[in-house]
């Protein structure tokens, strides 16, 4: 935490008052005016530290009343009241004077951006553009005056608009960028540049009125508002003119290209009336007011979100405490508002994605005197001015100073004053001092402190400080051991005893630099220099002495720019190092120096690694620390500490590296880890250790086993830390004025020792190495190291640290030894998880480590574990938002636990709620209320839930209210139990509307049973029926002789109560008819066909035979076929022994009652199973068949049969007979079933039948295979053939002859046009043209076959448009036909790429259709 020293001006001793102030923008100088109504009035200017700069010192009998600095020289212009205007030089004083031009108040005075030009404005409106040269002295008269006429408000420049920057392009063009000279090359294009500062400015007067000014100096009007302006602000960023009134109102205008304004949004801001106003608008567009209230308000115009930041009473202002003035730092993002009670609070922003006013937090004030008036942030240095009515105080930020050392810690809790804890003795002390403390060192009997120019020590005895010395010396850093002190100056390191007398110099040449940081563990002192050297000196001696050479970092670290913090341990074997990189980030890496071996190696937090050597490979890390790297990756150092005892205990803080923060604001973060190493020779850099740092809790102090030790929060009392109340409080104070201070330092134990703080040396020791072994994966010396405790203590401390290293066997033994079964057992149970890290959570959950059982079951994304987890330990909204989120399948049960948890907790409406989102509340919620039943009355009614209604009908029912309980159960549409309770009541007749008119099956049965219980036959078989109960309605029939009845409820119910009634039927005697078929429909068909024949019920074997198939019984199936024929009826029998597989009885009954065998039935008798019949018997049976089929002269069939049957010969017989040649097998397949047919055609002298099939095999030539030369062959046999054949058709022989010479003659031609290609293309196309004209063209030759011969003839000679025009004629002749088989592939392609080309609103008929064409390529 940082604190702000207060420097009071050293201001001339004139009683003065100081009116304004004001910051160089660069410079560490602050001008302040002050005036005395007797004696006029004062400008002077001073230092950071409040040093007055006695040259620059200006006097008038006039009031000073308007300052403003050059924005880059060292020059103060100056207003006076009489008009005036003077420019200070500084440091030199020179004062220049510029022309008398105002003749009244000087109420303005602004530069340019570069401070070429410097305008004044006055009391009168007389306004003046003065010209200044580059050292800031003025250039001879003004440029430009003006006269408004009013009282000038306030002036403004408008930035430059972008443009080309020479100065920056010259000083690129020297540092030889190309880019840079070609534009200032004569070659290329004419270089536009753009003005290099702004010169167009506003000016605003009292009357409201703002007037621009150009860059010549012209003026004009730009726009009014009512009441005098206050302030004027130009936003770049959306060329946006605001203005802001004496009355708060905000006005904002855009600026057009000709320079009108246009007013787009007015707005009042709160204010209160009377008092005066501070208004400060940053660079962000945030608009921040003060006007003399407890509070500041804030409004931003790009979210455009207004919020307000008050003061807290908890942080130490008062009620009633007003806000004066604010000033804003945009460097460090502070805001500072001066208050009526002399403090100053201060806002500090964070970045957050919450809502804004949670992004400022409200620091610690710092208290100056009187009524602060007036504050400003300047410089670069980011120093606080702050004006008091009385004097001006310059406060300059300090980081707060603590050390820690031999059970001795001392925190700063303001400029002047010390928080001391001794833990040795429990004494708290507090130390109030004279001077301005930069730094403090203590040990167990001293504490010293210094200001960078004096040394003051103090002896610590018991419950007092002593002050024991006091000396001058110039050292920004000092380090104590026993008696000496250790004092910096150049080149050298002073030794000194505590009364600052000097006994032992150790020097340092130019090369290694001047000493800079000092650090004392033990007996050793590690030096670090400016120039990156390390020394590291033995004090356990008289004299300090070198323990190793000086070591030049620089030489083994790359991009170091600096030492921030170096540090040894408590042997002087290692030193660790902290450096800043060349361009002045922080590096992530801390650097381990042995000094032994002489060898370096880091620890990189951004990988979560370290490395063996900076020369060396990486060594392989430990497995078991691989789940660390993560969590500790991603981040940078920013402090660093060794154990004050353990060589080999080092601890880290280190934070994100997103936070972008410097090391001296981390101390504000919530997420800052605090990581411990092991460090040997042997095993290297071993990551022991990770945490986040608890809340409530500054920065780390030190380690020394078994604590951490931190400074506390100011105003935050750690809660986890028990010493404060034992300690005794004592004030110290130089000036002898008691006062109390909190308790600034908290120790926490480390991880391995809670519950250990108090052992002795020896457990300590033996669980320190312990954790080493651990560590480092050595079990066996682990075990060896702590075998001899035996205090469960450490047992269970050990087994804690199990859970850290996710060793569960060890875990086991641990709990062994603590006698703990309860932990031993769920541990076991544990291990039936799949995950490690759920059985390390177990483990972790009986340790009561619950917060390493939460990560774990997170890491692991056992979200079911981790809900129960929650449920468990009572975290009922994190169980809640996993359930929501994760653990989905679990809802409703933690829903329900949830509810029963309220329930327990008397809490019934919130249970209400939650058991209605598990679905249980139509019992649960009636269970709970049950007790209060105006409430439960209550819920029923709100919910109308049928199941509640139904619940508490049943209840008013017990309460034997019977009239309410009809209306609930109505309401739940229970019908069965208003049926029952108006049975109960005697109201059967509404019982009966209400079965009826439901149906509810339930309620009818119930109304059923009381029916026959009161010997009402007819209703009950009524009601039964409609209940579907049939078996007892047949019962009641069968008992009662109902036998009507009987059989529809029988055909209603199942087969076994249809058995039932066949069996009553016929024991009966009579209705055998409804038995046969009852026993039908019960699927007894053997006991229905037995009864019918029995009883000769011919209709019903009718029923009957229609349902048998070859499913049935094949004995059945036969006997049934032998009744049909006895009674004629051939064809039912023929299909019943067809199913029996009675095939050749089937045959014999078709031919001996001349019945036709159908395809159907053919088929069925055609046995396809070799199972069923050999391959002999099956052609057997096929060629019975096809005679029969022969028979009756279904040839087609019989041919069939007799090729199934692989009878050739009788098939083809049976072909011939039909007359369908074209169907004669696959003859043109085999050439030996060709000439089987010819010869058959010849041998029956059937020349004609010849004849065409002849023509038949033409045309297949053609159609399939497109020979014409084998069709001209075929058809020239046909024709022969025809010729020789004798004329039986009556005068149509000789018109065939005709039809075929003719189909000869064309197919001639067309083989002659072919052949003839070759030879003369152009020839040949003129013969199919002709062609085409022959009439009867198709189907001798197809017409595709001839237009295709053209298309591919155009194709080939590159005529791709007629063979275009040709293809959408054939598509027009052939429609309905595919024509891509007329044509070649190369044509199809030639054609394909012409259509592509012709696509579009011109293209002609049949384009669309080519894309069937494509469809078939």
């Amino acid at each position: 935490m940082a604190v702000y020293f207060d420097h009071r001006i050293d201001a001339p001793e004139n009683g003065d008052v100081p009116s304004q102030l004001t910051w160089h923008s660069t410079l560490p100088v602050l001008a302040v005016a002050s005036h005395s109504p007797s004696a006029g009035g004062n400008v002077d200017l001073y230092l950071q530290q409040g040093e007055h700069v006695e040259s620059c010192h200006v006097e008038r009998p006039h009031q000073p009343t308007v300052l403003h600095w050059h924005p880059l020289k060292p020059v103060l212009a100056l207003g006076w009241e009489n008009g005036e205007v003077v420019l200070l030089m500084h440091p030199s004083g020179d004062q220049t004077v510029l022309p008398s031009l105002h003749t009244a108040s000087i109420t303005l005075l602004e530069w340019s951006s570069s401070g070429s030009r410097l305008v004044t404005g006055d009391q009168t409106g007389v306004l003046a553009v003065w010209k200044v040269d580059a050292r800031g002295r003025l250039q001879g008269n003004h440029l430009v005056k003006h006269e408004y006429n009013k009282p000038l408000t306030y002036c403004l420049f408008r930035p430059a608009l972008p443009g080309i920057d020479v100065a920056k392009l010259a000083r690129a063009s020297v540092s030889g960028d190309e880019n840079a000279l070609d534009m200032f090359s004569w070659k290329g294009a004419p270089l536009k540049m753009g003005p290099q500062e702004g010169l167009v400015f506003y000016v605003s007067s009292a009357d409201g009125k703002v007037h621009s000014v150009d860059e010549h100096g012209k003026t004009s009007p730009l726009l009014r508002v009512e009441g005098s302006i206050r302030k004027l602000v130009f936003v770049k960023k959306r060329e946006v003119l605001a203005v802001i009134t004496d009355s708060l109102m905000l006005s904002q205008y855009t600026l057009g290209p000709e320079g009108e304004a246009q007013d787009f949004m007015k707005v009042k801001l709160s204010s209160k009336s009377g008092q005066n106003v501070d208004i400060v608008w940053t660079e962000n567009n945030l608009l921040i007011t003060a006007t003399g209230e407890h509070m500041i308000r804030l409004w931003d115009l790009d979210r455009d979100d207004n919020y307000i930041l008050s003061l807290d009473e908890t942080l130490g202002f008062d009620r009633g405490e007003l806000i004066n003035c604010v000033s804003y730092c945009s460097a460090k993002e502070i805001l500072a508002a001066g208050t009526s009670n002399g403090r100053i609070a201060m806002w500090k922003k964070f970045s957050s994605r919450s809502d804004t006013k949670t992004q400022w937090k409200l620091q610690t004030p710092t208290e100056i005197e009187g009524n602060v008036t007036q504050l400003q942030w300047g410089c670069s240095l980011n120093l606080l001015a702050a004006n008091n009515s009385k004097t001006v105080l310059i406060l300059c930020e300090h980081l707060m100073s603590a050390h820690f050392s031999q059970q001795v810690a001392a925190v700063q809790l303001s400029p002047t004053q010390l928080s001391i804890s001794n833990f040795t003795t429990g004494v708290h002390l507090a130390l109030q001092s004279d001077m301005h403390i930069k730094g403090v060192c203590v040990t167990k009997d001293s504490v010293i402190v210094w200001n960078g120019k004096l040394i003051n020590v103090y002896e610590l005895s018991g419950t007092a400080l002593h002050n024991t010395g006091s000396f001058l010396c110039d050292s920004h850093v000092v380090a104590v051991h026993d008696e000496n002190l250790y004092t910096v100056e150049p080149n050298k390191l002073q030794i000194r005893t505590l009364q600052g007398t000097v006994k032992q110099h150790l020097y340092f040449s130019k090369a290694e630099g001047n000493p800079m940081l000092l650090n004392v563990c033990q007996s050793y002192l590690v030096v670090g220099t400016d120039t990156a050297h390390i020394q590291v000196f033995d004090l356990s001696r008289r004299d300090a002495k070198a323990n190793c050479k000086t070591k030049n970092l620089a030489d083994h670290i790359a991009n170091l720019g600096a030492l921030r913090s170096v540090k040894c341990n408590s042997s002087g074997s290692y030193i660790s190092i902290l450096i800043s990189q060349v361009n002045g980030r922080l590096d992530h890496k801390v650097y381990f120096y042995d000094i032994e071996m002489d060898t370096l190696t880091h620890f990189d937090f951004f990988t979560g690694r370290h490395s063996s050597s900076i020369s060396q490979p990486e060594e392989s890390e430990n497995p078991r620390q691989e789940s660390s790297h993560s969590e500790v990756s991603g981040r940078y150092p920013v402090s660093h500490f060794w154990d004050e005892s353990e060589p080999r205990l080092f601890a880290c803080e280190t934070v994100p590296v997103s936070s972008e923060t410097s090391s001296e604001s981390f101390l504000d973060m919530a997420d800052v880890s605090v990581v411990t190493l092991f460090c040997t020779q042997e095993d290297g850099l071993l990551l022991h250790d990770y945490y986040l740092k608890p809340l409530g809790l500054q920065a780390l102090l030190a380690l020394d086993v078994p604590y951490y030790y931190y400074s506390c929060k100011p105003g935050e009392m750690d809660q986890g830390s028990t010493e404060a109340s034992s300690l005794s409080h004592q004030t110290h104070s130089s000036k002898s004025k008691p006062s109390q201070f909190p308790h600034m330092v908290s120790r926490r134990p480390l991880k391995d020792f809670v519950g250990l703080e108090s052992c002795e040396k020896a457990t300590r020791d033996a669980m320190l190495n312990f954790s080493f072994y651990l560590t480092t994966g050595d079990m066996d010396k682990a075990f060896r190291s702590i075998k001899l405790i035996k205090s469960k203590a450490v047992w269970e401390n050990m087994a804690r640290m199990c859970v850290k290293t996710r060793r569960l066997d060890v875990a086991q033994v641990c709990l062994g030894n603590m006698g703990n079964a309860r932990a031993a057992k769920a541990l076991r149970e544990a291990k039936a998880e799949p995950e490690p890290e759920a059985q390390v959570a177990m483990l972790a959950i009986q340790l009561g480590m619950l917060e390493d059982a939460e990560k774990l079951y997170k890491s692991c994304q056992r979200f079911d574990l981790l809900n129960t987890f929650y449920q468990a330990s009572g975290q009922w909204q994190q169980a809640l938002e996993t359930a929501e989120i994760h653990d989905r399948i679990h809802l409703r049960t933690t829903y329900y636990n949830y509810a029963k948890c309220l329930e327990s907790m008397g809490d019934k409406m919130q249970a209400i709620t939650f058991y209605e989102k598990s679905d249980t509340h139509r019992v649960e919620v009636p269970r709970m209320l049950q007790d209060d039943t105006s409430s439960l009355e209550v819920y029923v009614n709100k919910k109308k839930d049928k199941s509640i209604y139904k619940w508490w009908a049943q209840y008013l029912e017990s309460q034997s209210k019977m009239d309410a309980a009809l209306h609930f159960y109505e309401l739940a549409q229970d019908y069965l139990s208003l049926v029952r309770v108006h049975c109960f009541m005697g109201s059967i007749q509404e019982a009966s509307q209400i079965a009826n008119a439901t149906g509810n099956r339930a309620a009818s049965y119930h109304l059923a049973r009381y029916y026959e219980s009161h010997d009402d036959l007819k209703q009950a078989v009524h009601f039964y029926t409609r209940a579907q109960a049939y078996n007892n309605a047949i019962r009641l029939c069968k008992e009662n002789g109902l036998d009507d009845q009987l059989m529809n409820l029988a055909l209603l119910s199942n087969p076994e109560d249809m058995m039932e009634a066949a069996r009553y039927y016929e024991e009966k005697g009579s209705h055998m008819d409804r038995a046969v078929v009852l026993y039908h429909k019960a699927g007894h068909v053997s006991k229905a066909l037995e009864l019918a024949f029995s009883t000769e019920q011919f209709s019903a074997l009718q029923q009957i035979a229609e349902d048998l198939n070859e499913n049935s019984d094949p004995a059945l199936l036969a006997r049934c076929s032998d009744f049909f024929v006895s009674h004629s009826q051939y064809e039912k029998a023929l299909e019943l022994l067809v199913a029996a597989k009675k095939y050749h009885q089937a045959l014999e009954l078709c031919l001996s009652h001349n019945l036709t065998i159908t395809n159907d039935l053919a088929e069925r008798m055609t046995v396809t199973d070799s199972k069923d019949l050999s391959k002999e018997a099956r052609n057997e049976l096929l060629e019975r068949i096809a005679d029969c089929c022969m028979r009756q002269g279904s040839y087609h069939m019989a041919a069939k049969k007799y090729s199934q049957a692989e009878n050739r010969v009788k098939a083809m017989k049976a072909l011939l007979k039909s007359g369908d040649t074209e169907k004669s097998l696959a003859w043109h397949e085999d050439p030996k079933i060709l000439k089987t047919i010819i010869q058959f055609y010849i041998k029956g002298k059937a020349l004609a039948l010849l004849a065409g099939f002849y023509e038949a095999c033409a045309q297949v030539e053609i159609d399939d295979y497109q020979n014409y030369e084998k069709a001209l062959d075929a058809l020239t046999e046909a024709f022969k053939c025809l010729s020789k054949a004798e004329d039986t058709s009556g005068g149509q022989q000789a018109t065939r002859l005709a039809e075929l010479q003719h189909k000869i003659t064309l197919i001639k031609k067309f083989i002659h046009m072919q052949r003839l290609y070759s030879e003369d293309a152009q020839e040949a196309a003129l013969l199919c043209e002709a062609l085409l004209q022959e009439p009867q063209l198709d189907p001798p030759i197809r017409i595709g076959d001839a237009f295709g011969f053209l298309i591919d003839h155009h194709c080939q000679k590159g005529n791709l448009e007629a063979a275009y025009h040709k293809l959408a004629e054939l598509q027009k002749l052939l429609p309905s036909q595919k024509i891509a088989c007329y044509i070649s592939q190369t044509s199809l392609q030639a054609l394909q790429s012409k259509m592509e080309v012709l696509q579009g609103p011109g293209s002609r008929a049949g384009v669309a259709d080519e894309d069937e064409v494509e469809e078939d390529l």
